[in-house]
Order: structure tokens, then C-alpha cells, then sequence
């Protein structure tokens, strides 16, 4: 009978065991896993700080370029400068002169083909 008191305890026993072996098992994992969750709050809570003060800088350096003297400025726009045109009646009326020049032989086909590209050129 001694034998079979011992048998009966030791189911309840193995049960109890293995009861408390999860509990430890879960403790530990709760903890490790607590551990954990600090441990990248931190890594969060640097690198948000890290963040703010680099725009904090970049907002500071922004306002004091607004405010300082520029260091280049870039030069003013050049325009070309308007080309006055004659009245198309008196340019008509230049023409007509050179061909008639023309006509006439006072000028050279070569004087006369210059004097008119300088003509409509101007």
C-alpha cells in the first residue's frame, strides 16, 4: 500500500511542477519583454531629441540668414536695349531711294544689297 500512496503523489507533484515551471517561464518572458519596451522608449526618446534639436537649429540658421546681409546676391537682369525702329514710311521711303540709286548706276549691286541690310538691319 506504501506503493501506491507514493503513485498518487506524484501525478499532483509532475501537475505542480510544471505549474510552476510556466509561471517562471511567463514571469520571464513578461520581464524580458518590460525590458525590451523600456529599452526602445529610449532609443525613441533620443533619437525624437536628436530630431528636435536639428530642427531647432535649422529654424535658428533660416532666421539668421533672413536677417543677415546677404552674402551673394545675383546681378541684375540685363536687357537688351530697345532698337528704335524708323516709321515703316520713312523705311519704304529710304528703300525707294536706294533703288532708285540703284537704278540710276550710282550704286553697285554690292553697295546697293549692303546699303539695304543696313537699312533693315537698323
Amino acid at each position: 500500500m506504501m506503493r501506491r500512496r507514493a503513485m498518487m503523489g506524484r501525478p499532483v507533484a509532475n501537475v505542480g511542477r510544471a505549474v510552476v515551471g510556466t509561471a517562471v517561464v511567463a514571469g520571464t518572458a513578461g520581464a524580458v519583454h518590460h525590458h525590451q519596451q523600456k529599452k526602445w522608449a529610449q532609443k525613441d526618446a533620443a533619437a525624437q531629441q536628436q530630431y528636435d534639436q536639428a530642427y531647432q537649429q535649422g529654424a535658428a540658421d533660416a532666421q539668421a540668414q533672413q536677417y543677415a546681409s546677404p552674402q551673394y546676391a545675383p546681378p541684375p537682369p540685363q536687357y537688351a536695349t530697345p532698337v528704335e525702329q524708323a516709321p515703316a514710311s520713312d523705311m519704304t521711303a529710304q528703300l525707294q531711294q536706294l533703288a532708285q540709286l540703284h537704278q540710276t548706276g550710282v550704286l553697285t549691286d554690292e553697295e546697293f544689297a549692303s546699303a539695304k541690310q543696313k537699312l533693315l538691319a537698323s
